[in-house]
């Protein structure tokens, strides 16, 4: 059994202190150990991250883009090796790890262009011989914790774009997957990042907390759930950081009477149990728009649904694998027994399931709820597992007062051919990014990343033009050469043109 390490300083470090263990999901194995990061580990990050800093920072943004175009191009050649580790110790197929992959490279793409993104503004002449221009400086030391479920692309969200623009970054990944972050940091390496400028710590809440208290940390990241999210908010901005913290979310599929049914199906397919629906951007509730759709759409999902390929994820052509732990599979299972408890429906139970030659696996199928209501628990939470819940409304006005009444606001979508419908929900919905028969509104790398409500803390979202602003601050610079035959005298009025 492997043991993973740090990475601080360009160099692979152990932690003498507490550790572990990662599972192979698919077998319910542990492959790995993790180090759990001290204190001083943390510290020794820190210190190298602000040592690189000065140099970094006064590395002109095209070099820095050069960085990028060769680190784009080293997660391009070794694709099926990281996906191979996300699979192994996540679960997700090896498609879907190679998707999320992508969409990462779609960020490190966009960093690419640093020199144009990090373009000051200039006017000449505001005043008598006055020039006037701003500048987006780097924050220095920044750090970012990412969740388990996306390994490869939530980091590659955070530390592309903040390092182009002249920070040096700490990256604290989630401890049940580290291998491909792990990888993925060591390659930017080879693509020419220097010693320091990234570091990979590996740890739980203490690692956390260590980078909250750290004074050298100047802002901070974060992708997870609503409860942590809050936690690090707060008590990180309570000293003086910046912060963005993506939370929870109960994602909504609004389904009008004259949507395309079939292909609002198998959209609702991908976007519940794609990757065991431990996405935030999973549809966890189809909201049906008169009884007549309700009865389509189950008529429809029931035999689908059933049919789910489910396997071990690095095997080819599969729907869905196992759940990252057993805790998860369990907690999963709670859901939906207390769903059957609150009075729902349970059309399809995949509870249950066993995996021929994967017994041991942490494996559920879909299940499938109708005639879920609003006061239910598997309605209020983030069950954060493949199980899809039928809501049925009378009208599209009590569809979106639905939604907005709902505490988080991620993500949400409408199937519909009406554009007045449309254009109505996309206008009044309450929330951060929405779809028009589109099931994962996911906003693509030059675009932001985030919800609305308890689904986000902070003022900037993720990525794209926020990330610019989230990582830099901008310094606001007049100038004046009077000239030399010329004298003024004092002025005690306040400057004006």
């Amino acid at each position: 059994m492997s043991l993973i390490q740090h990475l601080i300083n360009g160099e692979l470090v152990n932690d003498s202190g507490r550790s572990a263990d990662v599972y192979n999901p698919s077998i319910g194995q542990v492959i790995h150990q993790v180090p759990l990061a001290s204190r001083e580990t943390i510290q020794q990050a820190i210190d190298s991250a602000k040592a690189a800093f000065p140099a970094w920072r006064n590395t002109p943004p095209a070099k820095r883009a050069q960085v990028m175009f060769r680190f784009k191009q080293l997660l391009e050649q070794n694709e099926a090796r990281i996906s191979q580790l996300i699979s192994e110790e996540h679960g997700k197929t090896l498609e879907d790890a190679a998707g999320e992959l992508k969409r990462g490279i779609e960020n490190v793409e966009y960093a690419c262009s640093a020199p144009e993104i990090l373009k000051g503004e200039y006017s000449r002449n505001v005043g008598p011989n006055i020039d006037a221009w701003s500048d987006f400086q780097p924050l220095g030391v920044v750090a970012g914790i990412t969740p388990f479920n996306f390994p490869a692309m939530v980091p590659l969200w955070m530390y592309p774009l903040a390092i182009v623009c002249g920070n040096c970054f700490i990256l604290k990944p989630s401890e049940r997957d580290p291998s491909s972050t792990l990888l993925i940091a060591q390659l930017l390496q080879e693509a020419g990042l220097p010693k320091g400028v990234l570091s990979v710590v590996h740890g739980d809440k203490g690692a956390v907390d260590a980078l909250i208290e750290a004074p050298e940390v100047k802002a901070l990241s974060f992708v997870g759930s609503t409860p942590i999210a809050e936690y690090i908010y707060s008590e990180a901005t309570k000293r003086g950081k910046r912060v963005q913290a993506l939370g929870g979310a109960k994602n909504h599929a609004v389904l009008m009477p004259d949507a395309d049914l079939d292909n609002a199906v198998s959209a609702l397919m991908g976007a519940a149990y794609g990757s065991c629906g431990e996405r935030c951007m999973a549809i966890s509730v189809a909201v049906c728009v008169g009884d007549q759709v309700a009865d389509a759409l189950i008529a429809k999902l029931v035999p689908q649904v059933k049919a789910l390929k489910i396997g071990a994820g690095t095997s080819c052509g599969l729907d869905m694998g196992p759940l990252v732990t057993g805790q998860a599979r369990d907690k999963v299972s709670g859901y939906i027994e207390d769903g059957v408890s609150a009075g729902a429906e349970l059309v399809v139970d995949g509870r249950g399931l066993s995996v021929a030659g994967h017994e041991q696996g942490f494996f559920l199928g879909g299940s499938l709820f109708d005639r879920v209501t609003p006061q239910m628990r598997i309605y209020k939470e983030e069950i954060f597992g493949p199980v899809l819940c039928v809501v049925r409304v009378d009208s599209l006005e009590a569809a979106m007062q639905l939604i907005n009444d709902h505490e988080y606001g991620n993500g949400t979508c409408i199937f519909t051919r009406d554009g007045e419908a449309a254009r109505l929900f996309c206008d009044e919905i309450e929330v951060g990014m929405v779809g028009v028969n589109v099931p994962l509104p996911v906003p693509v790398a030059y675009h932001s990343f985030g919800g609305w409500k308890r689904s986000l803390f902070g003022d900037l979202h993720a990525y794209g033009p926020d990330g610019v602003r989230f990582y830099t601050r901008r310094k606001a610079i007049t100038q004046r050469w009077p000239q030399r035959a010329s004298h003024e005298a004092s002025q005690f009025a306040f400057p004006s043109l």
